[in-house]
């Protein structure tokens, strides 16, 4: 598929009205209707009892009170008011908006309450993570967006990452420099893996990349950048961090370009154009000058995110191991990188991630960090600390050397949803951080997921941690309460009973480690491509007999939730962990049955455990995420049948075999459609395997897997959703039924076991 360019004198015209009219839109942007305009969408009505009144300050706060049936809000900023509205309302039970759905209560007149008072801890609300643009984005359209931008304002969040419609840029910026069409259709990733082309780690990785998409995520950039100025915003936009693609450094033998490493176990390398050599101030001039061209940012262009060495070591000349040698060309590439930027935006500011800093810690010694960072000028430079929950990078680098940094959690990885938190360790983290005097350049707080869509309720409570209203922070418990009473519409004692059990059996968890062992990934053993190791597999992270409880007293409780569809849907969310974790105890017997070769017994077990994913897998339907949902927004987005296949074939590849040797099931999910028609398949055909050749060898087992995945890949099922009648009246049989199961096979409920945090490589 060839990447054209446009030749119309309407698709030329087209862009250039759009771009009039939306910036037109900025300039004259009132913030106070802005923040007006988001709680009208996500209530789906107008508020005219709702009053905001926006005066612009350096330290955003907001006041909101009620009187004579109005609910005026006064904030230093769009966001400020607009968090404050939000906070109010679900306070008092009146709003809640999540990802997997709305409660609305909005009283035509507000009662008069005593006022609320608020003011943000940080000056910097960060939120999303480059992966998140391969992981949840890559089919959304404007609709979507506009949602999560509705989402990011109620949260508070006025640093967002804006990752979409870079290609456009960068396939103008290559024809610039000579690369034929041909030679960028074989250089371009495919829409679900563009953020890790854009990083450096791959490329032509399940290509082509079509024209329509480029330009549909161009004409979306532009609107999602004019929503977030409007809203006062400042987004973080790419810059160019050195890679080019393989026909450049053909076209250009002389320049000085490094052969990276394969990434993560592919068989093709990456390029990268060093600092040192002049090209590269060239070339990274040129992206921010075609970038601005097609994006005219305002306020929003102050931030660019340039990451060299994501997962990648930095290429070093003479003795690697001499420290000295290492931190003197770590300082000249740091000072490049910020230097390729500021050449264009004097006053802008170099954003990277902090992730490599701990995942290679033992190439980022504390001096390597510094040294990285001692020629940049602290005031322009931005460390999104995003791997708190797992790395504790700052205190050992000083708080990056005086440096502006963002502390952050990156919770979800590759939009896998087992669930899970650590409420009272982010309330903590934040506490006890606000006094740290050796904070340093502390500018900002945030979340950054590589997928979203899952756990709402750890994100509500991350992001409250970024502001003190009232006098002081919120015990968790009571914290708890507001959420259900806006979430649910009605509070009794027996909820909260239920809900300090789930705390206790899931919110208690910082990382999920066992969605890496051994280096197979999946957030249970369930997911993971199955091998005869997995008898050795401990346990994972919570509190399976607290959970159990919790549910029994759920479903006790459901009749009085008939008409609250999120209870209905937390309840299943919460079943889905159990049973799968219990699923995961079943297999692991099952195995050392076949190893055994009892098949009489394995065959019944196994044929119980299909009965259950199937059931599972069906009660499923009831839920808004499913294979079907992800499946069916991937075909829609293709112009052709061409590009739906490929699209299609992108979707599935993402969600299974993803690439390289150690990404499989990385992006696993527990959704209808994986269970019965990808999981459940995939260990009917481990266990049918074992029966009929047992002294069949692991490399050999594996192939054959792996030819069951790639044919899944390749199929054209899209398997249809199918919503179930009355799920919760099935729950207590289904529950049951694992319970007996893992009784007879000699597996009990265990209290709570402590599990070792597997390190693995993350993409």
């Amino acid at each position: 598929m060839r990447c054209n360019h446009p030749t119309s004198r309407k698709a030329v015209l087209m862009p250039v009205l759009l771009l009039a009219a939306l910036w037109q839109q900025v300039a004259n942007a009132d913030p106070a209707q802005e923040a007006k305009a988001v709680l009208e969408r996500v209530t789906g009505q107008a508020l005219p009892q709702l009053e905001l009144q926006i005066e612009p300050a350096a330290s955003e706060a907001f006041q909101v009170q009620s009187s004579a049936g109005k609910l005026q809000v006064r904030a230093g900023s769009a966001v400020a008011a607009t968090y404050g509205a939000y906070q109010y309302l679900r306070q008092q039970g009146q709003l809640h908006v999540s990802w997997e759905g709305n409660r609305i209560n909005i009283p035509a007149r507000f009662a008069d309450q005593q006022s609320l008072n608020g003011n943000a801890l940080f000056a910097l609300r960060a939120y999303m993570n480059v992966c998140t643009f391969g992981y949840s984005t890559p089919f959304w359209d404007w609709s979507r967006w506009q949602r999560e931008i509705d989402w990011m304002a109620l949260h508070g969040i006025n640093q967002p990452l804006a990752m979409e419609g870079q290609e456009y840029v960068w396939q103008q910026l290559w024809r610039e420099f000579g690369l034929t069409d041909p030679e960028l259709a074989g250089f371009f990733s495919a829409a679900t893996v563009a953020p890790w082309q854009r990083m450096g780690n791959i490329e032509n990785h399940l290509g082509p990349l079509p024209q329509s998409w480029i330009n549909k995520k161009k004409d979306l950039q532009l609107q999602i950048l004019q929503r977030m100025q409007a809203l006062g915003m400042k987004p973080v936009l790419p810059a160019f961090s050195g890679y080019v693609p393989k026909a450049f450094k053909q076209r250009f033998p002389n320049a000085k370009i490094n052969r990276m490493e394969p990434w993560s176990g592919f068989d093709r390398e990456s390029y990268w154009l060093d600092p040192a050599d002049p090209l590269f101030a060239t070339v990274a001039k040129r992206f921010l000058e075609l970038y601005q061209a097609t994006y005219p940012v305002k306020t929003a262009g102050q931030y660019y995110l340039a990451d060299a060495f994501n997962e990648m070591l930095p290429p070093l000349s003479g003795d690697a191991t001499d420290a000295a040698n290492r931190d003197r060309q770590l300082a000249d590439y740091g000072q490049a990188l910020y230097q390729s930027i500021a050449q264009v935006q004097p006053d802008a500011t170099w954003v990277l991630q902090g992730w490599m800093f701990g995942d290679h810690a033992k190439f980022w010694q504390p001096s390597a960090v510094k040294a990285f960072l001692s020629k940049v000028p602290k005031a322009k430079t931005l460390v999104h600390d995003i791997g708190n929950d797992r790395f504790d990078v700052w205190r050992s680098t000083s708080a990056y050397a005086g440096a502006q940094w963002v502390y952050g959690f990156i919770h979800n990885y590759g939009g896998s949803n087992p669930v899970y938190g650590d409420l009272s360790f982010y309330q903590q983290q934040v506490s006890q951080l606000t006094a740290d005097p050796a904070k340093g350049a502390l500018t900002g707080y945030g979340a950054f997921p590589e997928g979203i869509e899952n756990n709402s309720l750890v994100y509500d409570f991350i992001y409250d941690q970024a502001w003190q209203v009232g006098d002081k922070p919120v015990a968790v418990k009571h914290w708890i309460k507001d959420y259900l009473q806006a979430r649910y519409g009605k509070v009794t004692p027996e909820l909260l009973h239920s809900w300090q059990l789930l705390e206790q059996a899931l919110y208690q968890t910082r990382y999920w480690g066992s969605r890496w062992w051994e280096g197979s990934a999946g957030a249970y053993l369930l997911f993971k491509r199955p091998q005869r190791n997995f008898t050795e597999f401990g346990a994972h992270a919570g509190d399976q007999v607290k959970l159990r409880r919790a549910l029994n007293s759920l479903l006790l409780q459901a009749p009085q939730y008939v008409d609250s569809p999120l209870f209905q849907h937390d309840v299943l969310e919460f079943s889905r962990h159990y049973l799968s974790i219990e699923l995961d105890l079943l297999l692991q017997q099952s195995v050392r049955a076949y190893q055994k070769q009892q098949y009489a017994k394995a065959d019944v077990w196994l044929n119980e455990f299909s009965g259950v994913v199937q059931q599972l897998d069906s009660l499923l339907g009831a839920q808004p995420q499913s294979l079907s949902q992800w499946l069916q927004s991937a075909v829609a987005y293709g112009e052709n049948p061409e590009e739906s296949r490929l699209y299609l074939h992108n979707a599935k590849m993402l969600l299974t075999v993803w690439g390289g040797t150690q990404l499989k099931d990385y992006a696993s999910r527990g959704w209808q459609g994986m269970y019965a028609g990808f999981y459940l398949p995939r260990w009917q055909l481990f266990f049918q395997t074992l029966q009929q050749q047992p002294q069949i060898s692991d490399v050999e087992l594996d192939r054959r897997l792996r030819d069951f995945e790639l044919q899944w890949t390749q199929s054209a099922e899209l398997f249809p959703a199918a919503v179930p009648a009355a799920p919760l009246t099935q729950l207590p049989t289904l529950l049951q039924r694992v319970d007996q199961l893992n009784k007879a096979a000699g597996v009990a409920l265990q209290p709570k076991k402590a599990l070792a945090t597997h390190q693995g490589a993350r993409p």
